[in-house]
């Protein structure tokens, strides 16, 4: 028969309304390594294998329960394991009504969707301990990379497993409590991203929401400018998102956060050149370049990682290529030379972005050409980035590439 322990952990997994996978991913996002499977924790749930207090640590935190009471569980199943008795007598009831659930950080009942439990979190504080609280911050970071190198629906399912952790950690954040209320927040804004470009476009909105409830708790407005540009894309109108960048502009301003102003720029400038404002998006644009001289995006926030040079080489393309502008073919060239022999994850959107600039601009022999690149280095290198950029490749095409089009589109879904 299972034994209280073991089934102390499913229905810890169960009122974290988990799949056994998905336990495993939000362990594994705590301890930040991808060691643990679902089959382990199928051995721990049928008492075939009792995990190490380093692992009752990180289960203790995606949780949200006390370490040390679930440590004093697992001892005390060891014993019985030891002894041969798989329950020695002990009434699961009784278990049930221990403090540990009971003292659970975080009550799954209080919200049903990630972003509902991390707003429920933010109310409340205790300790957790400085490894625990740098091993959630450092992999917050490392979604943002992991972004171009990710399926969306991937990625999705590691990121919010990732904020479930932080979420449960977070009432008991003491001294870190500003800390992971930023990598909280980072957490959601991409979640919110990557719903979005599912088309999840309500759950995207939540995710935003609560991105900036996490700025207003932690006293950070950079993490409100994240929020605001990633919902830039998906704003009702062309006004609104330039409304929310030029908030989000607002919210970079000052030292350490030159990466992040140059990527707000460069979004504006590129949504004045969608609606024609040629001068607007210049300058825009020239802002952006100037901010990203001063820029180190390896140390300043922890989501401005993914704003590379290849990431400014596309913006500067985006827009040239929407006012028609000369400097789209030296633009061009240079990002070209960057991107080097080698393509990486990040070279695959600035090819995107190569080729809906050339077709927008009127180049559509060379347009085809690089849509063409881009489709082969796509394939071979699938990401979010690169799925929604093939979208817009199609859709740019002329008629006499109907092939190629429908292979794009069939690519992007």
């Amino acid at each position: 028969m299972p034994d209280p322990f073991a089934d102390l952990l499913l229905r810890l997994r169960q009122d974290s309304g988990r799949t056994q996978e998905e336990q495993a991913e939000a362990i594994n996002a705590v301890s930040g390594r991808d060691t643990l499977t679902r089959r382990e924790i199928s051995r721990y749930e049928n008492f075939e294998n009792i995990p190490t207090n380093h692992t009752i640590g990180h289960i203790a935190a995606a949780c949200g329960v006390p370490f040390e009471e679930l440590q004093r569980e697992a001892k005390a199943a060891r014993v019985r394991k030891r002894e041969g008795h798989a329950n020695a007598g002990e009434d699961q009831d009784a278990v049930k009504r221990r403090t540990l659930l009971g003292g659970a950080a975080i009550s799954v009942s209080a919200a049903a969707e990630p972003w509902g439990r991390l707003a429920f979190a933010l109310s409340k504080g205790s300790k957790i301990d400085s490894s625990s609280a740098v091993a959630l911050i450092d992999r917050a970071a490392e979604l943002h990379v992991q972004e171009l190198n990710l399926s969306a629906r991937r990625l999705q399912s590691t990121v919010e497993a990732h904020l479930d952790a932080i979420t449960a950690a977070l009432p008991r954040a003491g001294e870190h409590e500003r800390a992971l209320a930023i990598a909280a927040g980072e957490t959601a804004a991409l979640a919110g991203w990557v719903a979005w470009d599912l088309g999840e476009h309500d759950r995207a909105d939540a995710y935003y929401r609560v991105t900036s409830q996490c700025a207003a708790t932690a006293g950070h407005p950079p993490l409100r400018a994240l929020a605001l540009t990633y919902a830039s894309y998906g704003a009702s109108s062309p006004k609104a998102k330039l409304e929310f960048l030029s908030q989000a502009a607002n919210d970079v301003r000052g030292h350490g956060n030159a990466t992040a102003a140059a990527w707000v720029l460069g979004r504006h400038a590129e949504e004045a050149a969608a609606v024609g404002d040629e001068t607007g998006a210049l300058r825009a644009l020239e802002r952006a370049r100037f901010a990203y001289d001063f820029a180190d995006h390896t140390s300043e926030q922890a989501w401005v990682r993914f704003v590379t040079p290849y990431r400014m080489d596309s913006l500067a393309l985006s827009v040239y290529g929407q006012l028609g502008r000369p400097e789209l073919t030296v633009t061009a060239d240079t990002a070209v030379g960057r991107l080097g022999d080698e393509l990486s994850d990040g070279g695959v959107v600035v090819l995107g972005d190569l080729a809906s600039a050339l077709l927008r601009g009127g180049d559509v022999d060379q347009g085809v050409y690089v849509s063409r690149q881009f489709a082969a280095a796509a394939q071979a290198k699938p990401n979010t980035m690169g799925k929604e950029r093939a979208a817009t490749i199609a859709a740019s095409l002329p008629d006499s590439e109907r092939e190629l089009g429908l292979h794009l589109r069939q690519f992007a879904s």
